[in-house]
């Protein structure tokens, strides 16, 4: 199957609907490979613009949503990059060919959460296959607690939905930053962007979406 073809079909797409503006962006969704971050028997669907199964009752989600959160947390070459909800790896990477790929020189890079540990693996599999295995480090643990060790953040970005802004993630976010992240019930939610400012936070909300819980102790509890 001619997957090239087909992902800058769906890119043009999605750029004359209004969801892609950004250049570095639209040059990230060009260049990741998303049919490597299915299940080997759904990579004929890989460029359908809707959320596939993964397992594990997790999914990788839509194309046209991953360009609408990747375009809200706005990140920049050598940024330090906080992802919650690792699933296959296809976020972690569209975000690493921005910071650290594009430009290696500015050393960015991304580091990521998943909390179930067959999908660390087969994150960590997919994206050394697609060649962003030095830019992503993804971490077998609970997303909502962040992952201190390398904070603060230039960005966070989370990719499952949240009742509110896990406190960890705030305190882990530098001042100036943003982070991307889905609020409200388990069944519909907002997406939130958020700023740091020294007087305190500034909320934007956008779009309705539907996105799996984010479980953890800042989330809804497992």
């Amino acid at each position: 199957m001619d997957f090239e073809e087909q992902r800058r079909r769906v890119v043009e797409t999605l750029v004359y609907l209004g969801y892609l503006k950004n250049p570095r962006v639209i040059k990230a969704l060009l260049t990741v490979p998303r049919e490597l971050f299915v299940p080997e028997h759904m990579r004929e669907y890989a460029y359908i613009d809707s959320p596939l199964p993964i397992g594990h009752g997790q999914t990788i989600s839509a194309i046209h949503m991953v360009a609408i959160m990747t375009e809200e947390l706005d990140p920049q070459p050598g940024d330090i990059v906080l992802e919650v909800g690792t699933g296959s790896g296809y976020q972690a990477a569209v975000l690493a060919e921005i910071v650290a790929r594009q430009d290696p020189s500015r050393q960015g890079h991304v580091y990521s959460i998943e909390r179930i540990r067959e999908l660390v693996e087969f994150a960590k599999r997919n994206l050394e296959r697609a060649g962003y295995g030095n830019y992503v480090t993804v971490i077998h643990g609970d997303g909502t607690l962040g992952y201190p060790e390398r904070a603060p953040y230039d960005k966070i970005i989370v990719t499952a939905a949240a009742p509110d802004a896990p406190k960890p993630l705030l305190e882990q976010l530098k001042e100036g930053g943003r982070l991307v992240i889905p609020i409200g019930d388990p069944y519909i939610q907002r997406l939130v962007t958020i700023e740091k400012h020294r007087d305190g936070i500034k909320k934007k909300y956008g779009i309705e979406c539907v996105f799996v819980p984010l479980l953890g102790k800042y989330g809804w509890r497992v």
